[in-house]
């Protein structure tokens, strides 16, 4: 990713054309223009291309558009490495999203949802945290595939690479988050995220779960040309920085209302401004923004794989930090784009659910004549149907449906009994297959080998 454009100096826009900034401030035409530019919350490198009215220049309409915006910050205690506040306002687009997320993020929807049988639950929620622990560790820099991956969590495998330990650390770490949402947020709980996330993929082992010092390397965020995109504060800060993050994280009794989506998303992009370990922070930040949303009861969270939707526009992630540390610490341009990929990743799981839902009413529909099989088991049938080279595993079937052992042996056993599965031997692991004429078993149309 390339640096961002330096925006024009507002100020000194208004210093030199205060007449013109004066009479078109009221002009209805510009502040509609503007209302509309504050909708995406665009900064000045799109700004001076959308800009459409030749009653005024860009760079004037632009000063115009940052006063407008600067008169509705909030200020929040949180300083840059100049001992800037970071600031950020709550334009009518993103009021709509966070109205959005009360709805449909802070409800049980797999226990509401009528259609998705109790046990399927586990299931979807494994799934999901495989997806975000992947698509999280990909971003950092991760060189694997997707399908590789998910079959050594889905399997049980030892990681056989440093990308593949990074998903495995990553599934971990996510998978306990719950655990701790009681507590409040310190600094050991902070670097017991870093450390779980960082276990056996770094150079200096002793780095993990601890903060850099002036004996490491210093660190800079560079781009793929080399240019530096972003200095951390330097590690004699980051006690009392990190000190800071824990105390803005836990207050809770403050008379400013900050609503808890907003402070989740802020102590995101700061963790990852402070940068305050070796490596792993930008995995320690997501962890801690999952972390504060199910502690503040966004419960649906645990089913978002929110960095699978970062992870398709990564450019526009990365701008979003540039944007707000760039223009004048103003974290509106990162809640704005965090906001919408919270939003598509709920979307997604209200497909997913859907798609899932039909599959299990068509798979009960195909195992009519096979009575006694249960939710788990129609399921792997009905996945079998669909994917020609589908595998199981006790292991598998356990990590995938979070069951037992003995439970997952089981389902397969029965499946196996009842003729819809095989079983075959691969060293020491038993794995689980569909028996080769599965479709006419179930009288179904044979399955289109393309």
């Amino acid at each position: 990713m390339k640096m961002i454009e330096t925006a024009p100096d507002w100020r000194e826009i208004i210093k030199k054309n205060f007449d013109k900034f004066m009479e078109m401030s009221s002009n209805l035409d510009v502040l509609e223009s503007i209302n509309k530019c504050n909708k995406q919350y665009v900064y000045w490198d799109k700004f001076k291309y959308i800009w459409k009215l030749d009653s005024i220049s860009p760079e004037i309409a632009w000063s115009i558009l940052r006063a407008n915006r600067n008169y509705r910050i909030r200020k929040t205690p949180l300083v840059d490495t100049k001992g800037n506040f970071f600031v950020y306002w709550l334009p009518d687009s993103l009021l709509k999203e966070l109205h959005y997320l009360d709805q449909h993020a802070s409800g049980e929807i797999l226990v509401d949802h009528p259609d998705v049988p109790a046990r399927e639950k586990n299931r979807f929620l494994v799934s999901s945290l495989m997806e975000e622990a992947i698509a999280s560790s990909q971003l950092e820099g991760a060189v694997t595939t997707r399908k590789v991956a998910k079959e050594m969590l889905r399997f049980g495998k030892k990681p056989e690479n440093h990308a593949l330990q990074m998903c495995y650390n990553n599934y971990l770490t996510i998978s306990h988050i719950k655990d701790s949402i009681d507590k409040p947020l310190s600094i050991d709980l902070l670097n017991a995220f870093q450390a779980s996330m960082t276990q056996d993929t770094l150079e200096d082992p002793t780095t993990s779960g601890r903060f850099r010092t002036n004996k490491d390397d210093p660190i800079e965020v560079v781009n793929q040309y080399g240019e530096t995109l972003h200095i951390p504060p330097p590690p004699e800060e980051l006690p009392e920085r990190m000190k800071l993050l824990c105390e803005y994280a836990n207050e809770n009794d403050s008379d400013e209302f900050t609503h808890p989506v907003v402070k989740a998303i802020v102590l995101h992009f700061w963790l990852a401004y402070v940068h305050p370990y070796v490596d792993g922070n930008g995995r320690t930040a997501r962890a801690l923004f999952y972390w504060y949303m199910l502690k503040n009861k966004y419960w649906l969270t645990e089913y978002l794989s929110i960095s699978r939707i970062i992870k398709r526009a990564p450019s526009q992630y990365y701008k979003a930090f540039l944007y707000s540390e760039n223009d004048e610490q103003d974290l509106t341009y990162f809640l704005s784009f965090h906001l919408r990929a919270i939003h598509l990743s709920i979307e997604e799981l209200r497909k997913y659910l859907a798609r899932k839902t039909s599959e299990l009413k068509e798979a009960t529909s195909s195992l009519i004549h096979y009575p006694g099989l249960n939710d788990r088991q129609s399921g792997l049938i009905y996945y079998a149907l669909r994917e020609l080279d589908v595998m199981y595993s006790i292991e598998s079937h356990m990590n995938t449906s979070s069951i037992t052992y003995e439970t997952a042996r089981k389902d397969l056993l029965l499946l196996e009994k009842k003729g819809l599965l095989e079983k075959f031997k691969k060293g020491k692991t038993f794995y689980y297959v569909p028996v080769k004429n599965l479709e006419k078993k179930l009288k179904l149309p044979k399955r289109n080998s393309k």
